[in-house]
């Protein structure tokens, strides 16, 4: 893996003011006058590129996220760190890609939660809280139990508030929550009562750490549940899509008395178009929230905000895939390492500092956020890792580029891809013993990956199968090849 140092000078601020240009010695600086800038990273759970308004979805609004973009850069070529949850996540808190970064798939653990990352694995929220910022996560967690060198709290945040558990994060009306190490029992939501949505609560306590770190720096991490697996959504968000989504679509779920009932097990969902679009609108809701509060607190131009999903769309307990067309007409979903699977939504708006209403076809991938918050933050260190800031994107300079990205999957008979320049190769069934022939498809022409011409390229074909071998072994024998 490269060795990546990252130094920021600082931008001499009176040269934006007399509106004289400042000198490109250095790609990286940051336009702002602040040294260390408020960071909020908005993480959807199993969004497609095609579940947003301003990618093209067109049986419901995504209004606020649509501003985010409109006031902000738009990634188009973003991919998540795996197409699951937990090394999608690991991915982006180690700036590792699932090569090399510590959790490769979704393990879990009893009697709650998922095996941990290592106590010597570098985070994002260490890496902020050496430099003084104030750090909260709010939502899903999935990298260790409250017990493991996993717990949040040991990995660098200050507060936790939410689902431990990615099984558990299943169900919006759960038994409890976790507040840092404590178990909090909602008891509105005992047996088959459902007196409190959890994505309500969690939010409400991402608002309150904004509200009350206002005045140092802060990184909120908000990995949210939506639109995760089970399809359910209060009321007063199903009434603006019901009768509005037909066909409608019934899923017959786990309900009271089943055995997993809200332990990881997908309600029943009679009108489940009208309760999946009512979920996006929430989610929609509570992103434009954040941002107003952003505002109320006059530290706007101080905060950068990032959104995205950690991987493909799912089509779980009644979500409907092909009628939303939730992948954006991209190849596969979730659990597919083909773009439908990984290539994810990615906007980030920083007032005074980033392009309104830009774009960028930079290719990136959740292992390149850990070196990007470094630069933002003036952060300087040397660590193995696999990301490349994309920093000079945000602020429209020379970018540097990977020389490859790399996915491995080890669920549904392993599967693995590279992409290099614009050539991908992906490989199916690696551990079953019949491996399936190598794929190469051409994303600059291809990028719904329709036409395999590996047939014209076995010499791409070798050059990945030598990139694949550059991962490393995993401590866990399920997860290597």
């Amino acid at each position: 893996m490269p060795t990546i140092k990252l130094n920021i000078p600082i931008l001499i601020a009176f040269l934006i003011i007399v509106g004289c240009q400042p000198e490109k010695k250095d790609v990286n600086t940051v336009k702002s006058k602040y040294s260390s800038p408020n960071i909020i990273y908005i993480l959807a759970d199993d969004l497609g590129y095609g579940n947003l308004s301003c990618l093209g979805q067109k049986k419901y609004k995504t209004p606020n996220i649509d501003k985010l973009a409109a006031e902000g850069m738009l990634f188009t070529q973003h991919y998540s760190g795996s197409t699951v949850c937990a090394p999608s996540r690991s991915s982006l808190m180690t700036g590792l890609h699932t090569g090399h970064t510590t959790i490769r798939g979704n393990k879990g653990v009893k009697p709650e939660g998922q095996y941990p990352i290592n106590a010597e694995d570098f985070t994002i929220a260490e890496m902020l809280k050496k430099k003084g910022y104030a750090t909260g996560a709010f939502g899903k967690w999935s990298l260790g139990n409250i017990l493991s060198e996993g717990n949040p709290l040991k990995q660098g945040f200050d507060v936790f508030f939410g689902y431990n558990c990615q099984t558990l994060a299943h169900n919006y009306y759960p038994f409890h929550l976790w507040s840092n190490n404590q178990k909090i029992v909602l008891t509105e939501n005992q047996k088959d009562n459902e007196g409190v949505y959890a994505p309500d609560l969690i939010h409400q306590k991402t608002l309150e750490f904004i509200d009350e770190n206002k005045e140092r720096p802060f990184f909120a991490y908000v990995p949210s549940i939506i639109p995760h697996a089970e399809i359910k959504v209060p009321e007063q968000y199903m009434s603006k899509y019901r009768g509005k989504l037909d066909p409608e679509v019934y899923y017959d779920g786990c309900d009271y008395g089943c055995d997993r009932y809200k332990i990881g097990g997908y309600g029943s969902q009679p009108e489940a178009h009208a309760a999946f679009a009512g979920m996006i609108d929430l989610l929609d809701q509570q992103v434009g929230e954040i941002v107003a509060k952003v505002k109320e607190l006059g530290i706007e131009e101080n905060t950068i905000i990032f959104f995205t999903s950690d991987n493909g769309p799912h089509d779980k307990g009644g979500a409907d895939l092909e009628f939303f067309n939730s992948n954006g007409k991209f190849r596969g979903f979730k659990r597919d390492l083909y773009e439908g699977g990984i290539r994810v939504p990615m906007i980030v708006k920083w007032p005074g500092t980033i392009k309104k209403g830009s774009t960028t076809s930079h290719v990136s991938a959740f292992w390149d956020v850990l070196p990007t918050l470094a630069d933002i933050a003036k952060i300087s260190f040397s660590s193995d890792i696999d990301g490349i800031s994309f920093l000079p994107t945000l602020l429209e300079k020379e970018q540097p580029k990977h020389e490859f990205l790399y996915w491995e999957f080890h669920e549904k008979g392993g599967r693995r891809a590279i992409r290099k320049d614009n050539f991908k190769v992906i490989l199916y069934d690696v551990k079953t013993g019949k491996p399936k022939p190598a794929e190469v498809y051409d994303l600059d022409v291809d990028p719904y990956e329709q036409n395999d011409i590996a047939s014209q390229h076995s010499d791409i074909i070798e050059e990945a199968l030598l990139l694949m071998s550059t991962r490393s072994v995993s401590s866990v024998k399920e997860w290597n090849f």
